[in-house]
């Protein structure tokens, strides 16, 4: 794939930022280059020294975890960093365009939207599956990114993977960009499997769901080396910390947590479900391979102010496009999922 066509002549022909770290890797040694403090840090581990620019123990943890090279890995602030970075790398402001598919994750309209990139929103399906047709229809000849988020934030549904391949068979001009944020939860196998297939595909994950690691902010990009070169020659040099470096290698090691963590959210999905269905005033629960559900209800706007009221947190989606009257509800703990519960019926009653 001619990627010299895709990506912007100045990004394309950028000449990186080169760090301390980038000029020696070492661990071992008198550090006199990166104008560091010698006395170490106020705490009890020292964290003086500047982390790896490349994250190169977590790819390494990350490569044998989803059986992918090092070269095709990103690493990146959160999913969102990825985003942005991909957008300002492919499109000059409003010259060029994305296509989006709402309702969806609201990052992509935001960072198009900084960036001053021309938006194209070709909404879903009442079943919130993609309109195929429409999309490819509403390709210009300067659109670069088309995003699909599978499974999809904020109806908790996976698309159809035959919608994705022809997407991605019929949009060589740019980028398809495909978010499993929620992949863990899901029965569709990742498309990281079809990254040899298809050399236009970018793939976002996080560590923030089903790893748990919300908080320390980690998201990863998997693509083409050439793409991943790119998209590390335009990152800031130290875009993850080593602290959360530190964590996130000592999570992934722990595999126990993520089958497990994936077993008990999806039980307490389905159990929320059973008594949630059993409400009249439960108009309908959208399909989810998502840790969250899309809940369709008899007055949602004032059933969410009565729970917050209690102390209950839930995300309010009425006024999202196609998702009116609609509530998104994160399985928390069983406990807690049965606080929620009790709440409505309290609200209803």
């Amino acid at each position: 794939m001619n990627y010299q066509s895709i990506i912007l002549p100045h990004i394309w022909n950028l000449k990186p930022y080169s760090s301390a770290r980038d000029e020696f890797k070492g661990k071992e040694g008198v550090f006199l280059d990166a104008n560091e403090n010698p006395l170490g840090s106020p705490l009890p581990e020292n964290w003086n020294r500047y982390p790896d620019p490349m994250q190169w123990e977590i790819k390494e943890e990350l490569s044998a975890i989803k059986q992918i090279p090092v070269n095709q890995i990103f690493i990146g602030n959160g999913s969102d960093e990825a985003i942005d970075l991909i957008i300002r790398m492919t499109c000059a402001g409003p010259a060029n365009s994305i296509i989006l598919c709402p309702p969806t994750y609201g990052m992509y309209e935001v960072s198009a939207s900084i960036n001053h990139v021309s938006i194209i929103a070709v909404p879903l399906t009442q079943e919130y599956q993609l309109n195929v047709d429409q999309i490819l229809s509403s390709v210009k000849e300067e659109t670069r990114i088309i995003f699909i988020c599978s499974p999809n934030n904020p109806t908790g549904n996976k698309i159809n993977r035959n919608d994705i391949y022809q997407i991605i068979e019929n949009f060589q001009q740019g980028f398809v960009i495909i978010d499993e944020a929620y992949i863990d939860f899901s029965d569709e196998p990742s498309f990281i499997t079809e990254l040899n297939n298809f050399h236009n595909v970018i793939v976002m994950q996080t560590l923030s769901k089903a790893y748990g690691l919300a908080s320390l902010r980690l998201g990863m990009a998997y693509a083409h080396p050439q793409i991943i070169q790119i998209l590390n020659k335009i990152k800031p040099p130290y875009n993850i910390g080593g602290a959360t470096q530190a964590l996130v290698l000592e999570a992934l090691k722990n595999r126990d947590f993520l089958f497990n963590s994936i077993q008990q959210i999806n039980h307490a999905k389905n159990t929320l479900i059973s008594e949630l269905e059993a409400m009249p005033q439960v108009i309908r629960i959208f399909p989810s391979q998502a840790n969250f559900i899309l809940v369709k209800m008899e007055k949602a706007q004032e059933l969410f102010d009565y729970l917050i009221s209690q102390q209950v947190i839930t995300r309010n989606r009425s006024n999202v496009a196609l998702c009116e009257n609609s509530i998104r509800i994160t399985v928390g703990l069983p406990e807690e999922n049965q606080v929620l519960v009790q709440k409505i019926q309290e609200f209803y009653s």
